[in-house]
């Protein structure tokens, strides 16, 4: 899987602003599959400007059209491509310390969500209003001019976006979830792993999803779930694909894909191990005989 920051901070291609670990850019699509998996250990939102995209999420499928907008907390989705029109979006990367500092810097302003708990959802529509089509208006101009805005004019524009959000009426699940941040030291482990345990990521991937070292994690998952990590990963993934096999009717090497297998001759060593089947041995003895 393409991880999308680093993609875009390493490649020239971007048209991009980076300030730290700060990273705004305007992306036209240079890839050409159709289906693309990615993952970033920072979240994002995208602003469509021209085309469409679908972000394929374990919260379901989510499509953006020109004028239209999405966060994704950190994590993987799968994409999907459409080539029979031009594509341009924003994105815009949001780290977890820029917004705590954000809603530290003005709590005494904001109107604190009736709940210290953030949306459970890990893709979050955004209603776009007056002050958010201003900000992603401006920022267009930023892309398409010669030169570079200041460092400081960046990040007083990041800041603008979250207090857009903060402060309105209109999303009030990300509002919640923006408030929820400064109590959090780290994100969760069990969420983290829950939404995206079926994508092939490393175990390097998920500790950084987690925003821990290894060695941390692999601590920390230890003692929530009194397993290893690995282990823990084979047998959801192992279960999810018997519930493909069941209910779906995808051949093998999809179901391979979708739960996260790397190869279709370790899923079905690992398959048969597990549930002394063959994958399309249990699909055939799955099915209702009449």
């Amino acid at each position: 899987m393409i991880n999308l920051y680093e993609d875009i901070k390493s490649k020239e291609h971007y048209n991009k602003f980076e300030i730290g670990g700060l990273l705004f850019a305007e992306y036209k699509c240079p890839l050409e599959e159709k289906f693309v998996g990615i993952w970033t250990h920072t979240d994002y939102l995208v602003h469509v400007v021209t085309g469409k995209k679908t972000w394929h999420t374990t919260d379901g499928s989510f499509t953006a059209e020109a004028g239209q907008s999405l966060y994704f907390k950190k994590g993987a989705a799968i994409v999907e491509q459409f080539f029979n029109e031009e594509f341009c979006l924003l994105l815009f990367f949001v780290p977890d310390d820029f917004i705590r500092s954000v809603v530290k810097e003005y709590a005494g302003e904001l109107n604190q969500a009736s709940e210290n708990v953030g949306s459970m959802e890990s893709t979050i529509r955004v209603n776009n209003d007056v002050a958010l089509d201003v900000f992603f208006q401006s920022m267009l101009t930023y892309f398409s001019g010669i030169e570079r805005p200041s460092e400081a004019l960046l990040k007083l524009k990041l800041k603008e976006l979250i207090l857009s959000i903060l402060v309105s009426r209109n999303n009030p699940a990300l509002s919640k979830y923006f408030h929820s941040i400064p109590s959090q030291e780290a994100p969760s482990v069990s969420e983290i792993m829950e939404s995206n345990f079926r994508y092939n990521l490393s175990l390097d991937n998920f500790a950084e999803l987690c925003h821990r070292s290894l060695s941390s994690f692999k601590r920390d998952f230890q003692k929530q779930f009194k397993e290893t990590p690995g282990k823990w990963l084979l047998n959801k993934r192992l279960e999810y694909a018997s519930v493909l096999l069941r209910n779906n009717q995808l051949n093998i090497s999809q179901i391979v894909f979708e739960s996260g297998f790397e190869d279709l001759s370790h899923f079905s060593r690992s398959f048969k191990n597990k549930f002394g089947l063959s994958p399309t041995h249990f699909r055939n003895q799955s099915i209702p005989k009449n």
